[in-house]
Order: C-alpha cells, then structure tokens, then sequence
C-alpha cells in the first residue's frame, strides 16, 4: 500500500516523506506544482487541498496519509470535501499536523485554532484512525521572520527581546508523524509538541549569529512595529498573536516537552543544530 504525503515540499512534509522512504513505505508525494528535488523514490503527484477534483488522483490505492492543518487563514480548504475523498478512496490513517492553538484556549475563536479545530473535528468523524500532531513555535518561523533583515542589515528587530519560547525543529514533528504511521500504538492520539529547551529570542538570534560566523545586532522596537515587521511574511492576524506571545513570554520561562525523544527514541533536536543546518537561509 501507499502512504500519501501532502505539502510533500513543505518543511515538514519533505521530511515526512524522506522518513517513510527509510522506513521502507510507498511514498506518493503530493504538491500544487509538480515537484522538484523530491528524493528518489518518491512517486511525485500534483494535487491542491483546495481543490478536491484533484484528491481522488492523488489517493487511489493509498491506505495512509499524512495531512497539513491550517496554514493560511486567507486559505482554508474544505476539510469535509478532502475527508470525504480520503473515505472513499479507501484511506484507513491519516496523521495531521494541527496546532497548539486548539489546546492553549479551546474557547478561544482566532482564526487559527478555530480552523485547525474544525480540520481536527471532521478527522474525528470521517471514521478513520487519527493521530494529531500540535506544535508549538516552529523553530522555521525565526527563518521566516529574521532572514531578510540578517541577509540585508545584519540586525534581527523585536519588541521583547527576552521573550523566552521552546522552538520545535520541524525534523522532530516528521519524525512523530513517521512513528504514527509505520508502528502501532498511536491511533486516536494527540501529541503537544514543544522543543526541549526554553530559550530567550536573543539567544535564538545568538544562535543564528554562531552559526553563521558573524555577529547579529538585535534593536529594539515597539509592539506596532513589531506586528508590522512579522505582517510582511505571516498573515495579519498571526502577526498579531505572534507579538502578542512575545509580550506574555517576556521574561518567562516556556514551557518544553521530551515528546519527540519518547515516542520516536531518538534526541530532540535543539535550536542550535537547527541554526546550523539553515544557516545558509540566513548568510
């Protein structure tokens, strides 16, 4: 049988499929636009979540999937329609990679839990086997938010520069969604993922900054700037539960997790090897 990862291309997902290839599963790799640079064996499929006439394709004679959550509240697919077609197509597993969101405040109505809660909902009801995956920081966001302004300037801006955060390396959540789908014992499962150390956003810049051999300036800025400067590459409203995490974390030590190390045996990476191995994001 074949297990089906979608976002196959994504930080998480290239790494899921590169994980199920090792462990000796049929990988069908599935991207909006046809892949390049997929590990070979990988069998590259082109099919969008946000368009279900193209599941069905991408699903047949697939029994396991490995799916996204919400990752654009500007562009949420229809999780009924994709369930749907994971259900007719025969699709017995499936691993989701949700949000920490829906946890932190379950009556909270943002649109990121709200979304991810709803995509969790209709899992649960499709009949299949479910195991959910919520993380907390990406320790990729820091790529996202920090890189052009180390490539350009040299310098990282934030509103709270001893805001403390546990960021998780997207290998540790593919290697969770790995062990779901290839051992046994993770059926109707939810795992809170968070890395294993608490770190303050200027020691995580110190760590982009020893990675790359050359010294990162960190200024200081308000919280309107802030929001503005993390609006330029994440949605408006995350950029404004970004900041407004950074203020709640100012000073505080974040709460971390062994969930990586407990279930798939292996360390949890820290953000100091994933400083190296992005380095080149920031140079």
């Amino acid at each position: 049988m074949v297990a089906v990862v979608f976002g196959a291309r994504g930080n998480v997902g290239r790494h899921v499929a590169d994980g199920l290839l090792v462990a000796g599963e049929q990988v069908r790799a599935v991207s909006r636009t046809p892949a390049a640079g997929l590990t070979p064996g990988c069998e590259a499929v082109v099919a969008d979540l946000e368009r279900p006439e193209t599941l069905p394709a991408a699903l047949d004679g697939a029994d396991k999937v490995f799916l996204y959550g919400m990752l654009d509240p500007q562009k949420p697919y229809d999780i009924e329609k994709v369930a749907a077609a994971a259900a007719a197509a025969g699709i017995r597993q499936v691993v989701l990679l949700s949000s920490v969101s829906v946890v932190l405040d379950p009556d909270a109505d943002h649109p990121v839990a709200r979304l991810n809660r709803t995509i969790e909902q209709a899992v649960q009801r499709s009949g299949m086997d479910w195991t959910f995956l919520r993380p907390g920081t990406f320790a990729t966001n820091t790529r996202t938010w920090w890189a052009e302004s180390i490539r350009t300037d040299n310098v990282v801006r934030l509103p709270y520069p001893l805001a403390q955060s546990a960021p998780v390396h997207e290998k540790d959540i593919a290697a969770l969604a790995v062990t779901a789908l290839t051992e046994s014992g993770h059926s109707h499962q939810a795992y809170t993922i968070y890395g294993a150390e608490s770190l303050t956003l200027q020691r995580q810049v110190e760590h982009i900054s020893e990675a790359i051999g050359r010294h990162i300036r960190v200024e200081h800025i308000s919280d309107e700037q802030a929001r503005a400067e993390v609006a330029r590459t994440m949605h408006p409203v995350v950029a404004e539960a970004i900041v407004s995490q950074w203020a709640a974390a100012d000073s505080v030590v974040a709460v971390t997790s062994v969930i990586a190390e407990k279930i798939t045996g292996a360390p949890a990476h820290t953000y100091a090897q994933w400083a190296v191995d992005h380095a080149d994001g920031f140079r």
